[in-house]
């Protein structure tokens, strides 16, 4: 890497507390989404393997399961806790980290009180929404009022796979981050465009993680079945145009077949690193970083690493300064 090279700007990591993954556990999350075993996380062990890699920020969030373990009130409890928690942080590492915080969704009214908290109190830089909680996907109309209060805070929303509720039929005993994941993705921002959420709400910024999960190969069948479906009195946008003007992070093995079929439904200028770090051990981040760092970079940029980091400043103009 050149010693001129910008440092990635990690729109995809994440981070855990002790108190967080209690919690999970004792709400029955003891090997969560089938994974093996909880990660462990300190800032300065992600301090570390940030500087080996040549990553400059990372965005933390709070990964799948998320914080709505079936209790309204716990949820907002948690969500307050690990929003504090992360926005600690960033403040004790300046420049090196950002915050998307959490929201106790399907909670409206609890989410709507963390939107306030962590803008106003805590600064936080965007929120992540799991891909559906208990059931709920992000297209429920119930959840119109909170898309439209982010909206109305130009919010950077970052989606996060989590399992299905049909899991334990559709995984087939395999961890479900392996599938399940990326057509959970595929399946909540489908239900966001038939719904006609994305198209209302403008201002926002949505990131899609994994290089759009399944979307890229869907698009057009979804563009298809829109036109046909969509309720009646709706007009919107096209999948593949809305779809376009969404950010994709490049998190998981992008290369050699992922990030071409990306690249075959979105302009480059909608390319974000992401490190997927701490479920991702730092081994696998350390090889994500050399392929991207070794492989060609389109439409004249110098590399992958100044075409997403340019990208991801453009939307999250604070790590700029």
């Amino acid at each position: 890497m050149p010693s001129d090279a910008p440092g990635y700007l990690d729109v995809h990591a994440h981070f855990v507390t002790d108190s967080y993954v209690r919690q999970a556990r004792a709400a029955g999350h003891e090997l969560p989404d089938g994974v093996p075993a909880w990660p462990t996380w300190s800032a300065a062990a992600h301090l570390e393997l940030m500087d080996r890699c040549g990553i400059g920020t990372s965005m933390l969030s709070v990964s799948s399961p998320g914080v709505h373990f079936g209790d309204d009130t716990a949820a907002r409890r948690l969500a307050r806790e690990v929003n504090e928690a992360g926005a600690e942080t960033v403040r004790d590492h300046p420049g090196r980290f950002g915050l998307f915080a959490s929201l106790p969704l399907p909670d409206v009214d609890g989410a709507l009180a963390e939107i306030a908290h962590a803008y106003d109190a805590l600064h936080a830089d965007g929120v992540v929404l799991e891909t559906n909680t208990h059931g709920t996907y992000l297209g429920d109309p119930g959840l119109e009022p909170v898309w439209a209060e982010l909206d109305r805070r130009g919010a950077v929303v970052f989606l996060h796979p989590t399992s299905p509720v049909c899991w334990e039929r559709s995984a087939l005993g395999r961890p479900r981050p392996m599938i399940e994941f990326v057509f959970d993705t595929a399946r909540t921002v489908t239900d966001l465009l038939m719904a006609g959420t994305l198209d209302r709400h403008r201002d926002l910024t949505v990131i899609v993680p994994h290089c759009g999960g399944a979307l890229p190969v869907l698009a057009d069948r979804i563009d298809g079945f829109m036109r046909m479906f969509m309720p009646e009195g709706t007009e919107a946008p096209g999948a593949v145009e809305q779809l376009g003007r969404l950010y994709y992070d490049l998190a998981g093995p992008a290369l050699p077949r992922q990030l071409p079929a990306l690249m075959n439904l979105v302009g480059t200028d909608r390319l974000l690193y992401g490190s997927d770090h701490c479920w991702t051990p730092a081994a696998g981040v350390e090889a994500h970083v050399a392929g991207l760092d070794a492989a060609e970079a389109p439409d004249g940029a110098t590399s992958w690493r100044a075409l997403t980091t340019a990208n991801a400043r453009r939307i999250l103009p604070r790590t700029a300064l």
